[in-house]
This record gives C-alpha cells, structure tokens and sequence, in this order.
C-alpha cells in the first residue's frame, strides 16, 4: 500500500519536491496542501501532487512524513494546525533557511511521538541563476546534482534522520549533516547576508539625486545585486529570519563594513595595486566556486554520501516500517 508524504505549500520547493517524487508514485502517495486552493489544484494539474485536500489537518493524518515548504512567517502556524493530528512516528520535515525558531515552533508544537527533522535544500545548479518563484518554475530536477542539509535536534532517533537522508536521496540530493548552530550561521553568510546587501545597494541608490536618469541606465550587475532582496518573497520572511538569527548577522553585517572599509582606503589613497588585488582576489574566489557548485563535486572535502538506488529507499524507508501505524493502535486524534 502507497506511504502517504503531504506537502503543505505548493510554491517552488513544494512543488519541485512532488515533481521529483513523481517517479515514485506507485509507491507513495503525494498529498498536497495550500492556503491558495487555486495555487494548490494548479500543482495537481502539473502533477506535483496525486491528490490536495484543503483542510490542513485531515491533509497529515495519514501522513508518513510532512514536508513544510511555506515561507518561514507560515511555519509555526501550519504546526500549531498539523500537531495534534499527527500519527504516531510520523516526522515532520522543513524547508525555512534559518533554523533556531523553527526547533523551538517543534518543541511546542509536535506531540511526543512524532518527529522534526530540518532540511536546508542547495538547488541544482542549473537553476540558481533564475529568479522566477512559486508554481510556475517548479521543476523536477530542482535539487539534483546538489546538497540537502540535514539538521536533527538532539536526541531525535536514527529512523528519523535517515528518513530524512533517503528522501534527500529521492529528490536526487546528496545528503551533508549539519548541527542547528552551524546551519545558523552559514545561512547568515550565504542566505540573509546577500540580501540584506542588496537592501543597503537600494538604499544607497534608489530615491537619490540622479536617480530618474540612473534608472534608465541601470544594467545587469545593478540587477543581479538588486534582485537578492526578493529572493525570500515576502519582505517579512527577510526580517524575521535575519530578527531571529542577530548575532550571525550582525557578526556577518560588520564582516561586510569590514570589507567594504578596505575597499574604500584602497580607492581613497589611489592604491591601484592593492584595490586591483581585492577585486582580483575574490574574482578568483567566485569563480572557483561556480565552478566546483556546477559540477556538484565536493568529494575531495567530504567523503560522499553513499546514494541508494530509488527502489533501496523506497523498501528501507518507506516499507520499512517506520512511521507506519503500530498495529492494534488507533491513530491519535
């Protein structure tokens, strides 16, 4: 019998996710869930769910795993709707950047019993560069050739976490284990950094004397850097993760003022060796890191996760008794 899997929000993560499962239809079930009925039947009709229901707890209770793929701000009231009907063994998964309220949301919210485990999706390379959102760039390869963070609070029980590994492996992902605290402060740096950067580009720009004529003319590097800010959609989702994790940023933000003070000694004095050599400095860095993200290769820093095969997932996880209703016990409502 098919193991259900419910996804609740059916943006681009969300739906991506169910695309990827797809293959896997015959042995899983793929039900979908969104505040936006209409985003939610559009997601059916791509095929990135079997079936929706609009009632977000009837929509977990026979769920195996919950995938939570909602902006961050939607988090703690989807568990808060989703805890009291969740199965015994059932794990709750997550999609938000920023992990420390999200453990704490788990804690309050999901019954003893049941199970959180964060995930922290890189995208496949092919896509980072696109700044399409929701529905509309779902795409089944989305996390291939890439990276899921894996990041389980203390205590949580092995089944969980390779619950957690086999689905990455499903979604094409290779797995990397992060502690809560390192998940944290890298996203600072690679997540909250980036767009609060392009807020402070804006800032500086947008509004400013010669700004009618510079709209005109600004580009692509003024685009590139701009669009940073609406990575996170709603501008709210910026604010609570970056609230919520304030010493990585503000560590991170001065690391920043840091770098663009030397820069700017370096411009102010006519240094043109040492401002040529900074800019050439992390030309290099860049691209050696699109490189080695291109070719999704980090097995000289890590040994690579060992990926099973999409049927060795599916009957060690899935079949596999975890999560499964216990015999002779009724589902908790």
């Amino acid at each position: 019998m098919p193991v259900q899997i419910t996804i609740v929000g059916l943006g681009l993560i969300g739906a991506s996710a169910g695309l990827a499962l797809g293959k896997h239809k015959d042995q899983l079930t793929r039900v979908g869930h969104d505040k936006d009925y209409g985003l939610a039947k559009q997601a059916q009709k791509l095929g990135a769910v079997d079936t929706t229901q609009f009632n977000l707890p009837a929509s977990v209770e026979e769920a195996a795993i919950v995938l939570i793929a909602t902006p961050p701000s939607g988090i703690r009231e989807t568990l808060a709707a989703i805890g009291p009907d969740l199965k015994e063994g059932a794990v709750v998964m997550d999609t938000a950047p920023v992990k420390a309220p999200v453990l704490e949301w788990a804690r309050e919210f999901i019954p003893a019993g049941r199970y959180y485990v964060g995930l922290n999706p890189a995208l496949n390379p092919a896509g980072l560069l696109d700044i399409q959102t929701g529905v509309e760039a779902a795409r089944a390869d989305l996390f291939e050739n890439s990276l899921m963070g894996i990041i389980a609070p203390p205590g949580t029980p092995g089944e969980a976490v390779r619950l957690a590994s086999d689905l990455s492996s499903l979604l094409g992902a290779a797995h990397l284990f992060l502690d809560p605290v390192e998940n944290d402060s890298l996203m600072a740096a690679l997540h909250l950094l980036p767009q609060l950067m392009a807020a402070a580009l804006l800032h500086a720009t947008a509004g400013r004397p010669g700004w009618p004529e510079a709209r005109k003319l600004a580009g692509r590097a003024y685009a590139g850097v701009s669009g940073a800010l609406l990575s996170q959609g709603q501008i709210a989702n910026l604010s609570e993760a970056a609230l919520s994790n304030t010493p990585n940023t503000l560590r991170l933000l001065d690391a920043a003022i840091q770098s663009m003070q030397g820069l700017r000694e370096a411009l102010a004095a006519g240094d043109a060796s040492r401002f040529t050599g900074l800019l050439d400095r992390q030309v290099d860095a860049r691209l050696a890191w699109w490189q080695e993200r291109e070719r999704g290769d980090w097995s000289e820093e890590r040994p690579p996760a060992e990926m099973p095969t999409a049927s060795e997932s599916m009957s060690r996880v899935f079949l596999g008794g975890f999560g499964r209703r216990p015999r002779g016990k009724e589902d908790k409502k």
